[in-house]
């Protein structure tokens, strides 16, 4: 998770009182307009809640109807999808009809609470976005890519697995632990040292020592202390995590991709897998792992000197890659009037 990087630069504060949420939030959109998406919200049935249970979903998209390849991108945990895509939007767009949604539950999409039946799974929002895609201009029934970054790579799994590669095409799983067990949240808690209760106690802070310890097991290279006192963590706490916190802990920990309830399986789309070499919270073995139980076939690409957010740390390399296999495998032509790695 990186926080406080704009453009490669990092950002401080002269006082207290100032919030850098907006802030960020400002560049990470603005990002989004120049690469000409527009933001747009949708009201749909909550998937599995019957009765009159709804949920909004928030989106970016590319204007009008695709005259370009269809991309999904879809975020992890942590910020809303701005701020997690920001430096892969421009590139993307020149070649592709991008759809960056909000996940139920995070950024700016929402569910009914209790009128819903549960708080969303990898299913829900799965179904949810298979949901956006049929209501947007021009995508019904329409092929598309999908990528997913972290809890966003269990969700792209679902949907592909779910709706068949009739619907949806190639498919990047980045720094996403298909097979995360209940050993690999004991090694998560080894690595990030004593004190902690729970995986769910850092990924979804509530102090600014465990957002803190985040950044730290997120970044390849994170903030020093000084560019991360108490008084900003716990800004970005009380603006990201704190009105869905509960909601958000009992998704995490009801995760299904990866258990008896849907394990991972082969499926007939091409997989890029992409991870960070340095990646604190999910290994770059598992990256491997993951590939094996894809039948060996997925490509791994490994990036260097990056953490779990490669495609903030060197997204240069990070676009690139994604570049030359959706190029490839997604009935495109490259723009000759880019290099496709510019930010």
């Amino acid at each position: 998770m990186t926080l406080f990087g704009i453009g490669g630069k990092t950002i401080t504060t002269m006082g207290a009182s100032l919030s850098l949420v907006p802030l960020l939030d400002y560049f990470a959109r603005r990002e989004f307009a120049a690469a000409g998406l527009s933001p747009g919200a949708i009201t749909l049935p909550y998937p599995g809640g019957g009765g009159e249970a709804t949920c909004t979903v928030h989106y970016w998209a590319s204007t009008g109807e695709p005259r370009l390849p269809p991309l999904l991108l879809v975020h992890g945990f942590g910020p809303r999808a701005t701020w997690q895509w920001r430096c892969q939007v421009g590139p993307l767009s020149r070649h592709f009809h991008l759809i960056v949604p909000d996940l139920i539950g995070f950024g700016g999409s929402s569910y009914g609470g209790e009128s819903a039946a549960s708080p969303p799974s990898e299913a829900t929002q799965a179904a949810a976005l298979a949901a956006l895609l049929d209501a947007l201009p021009g995508m019904k029934g329409r092929r598309v890519a999908v990528a997913g970054t972290s809890y966003g790579g269990f969700v792209a799994y679902w949907l592909a697995r779910t709706a068949g590669a009739g619907r949806v095409g190639p498919v990047v799983i980045a720094s996403s632990d298909l097979l995360k067990t209940a050993a690999d949240d004991r090694g998560f808690l080894k690595r990030a040292g004593d004190g902690w209760s729970g995986v769910e106690e850092v990924l979804l802070p509530a102090e600014p020592a465990a957002m803190r310890k985040l950044i730290e097991m997120a970044s390849y290279r994170p903030p020093p202390p000084v560019l991360m006192p108490d008084f900003i963590l716990r800004d970005f706490i009380q603006k990201l995590f704190t009105e869905n916190r509960e909601q958000l802990i009992q998704l995490f920990k009801g995760i299904t991709v990866g258990t008896d309830k849907f394990p991972v399986t082969p499926i007939s789309q091409e997989v890029l897998i992409v991870w960070g070499e340095q990646d604190q919270l999910f290994p770059v073995e598992k990256a491997y792992a993951v590939q094996s139980s894809l039948d060996g076939k997925a490509r791994v690409e490994i990036i260097s000197k990056t953490g779990h957010a490669p495609q903030l740390e060197d997204p240069t390399r990070f676009n690139k890659i994604l570049l030359d296999f959706l190029l490839a495998t997604h009935n495109c032509k490259p723009d000759p009037s880019s290099n496709g790695a510019s930010q």
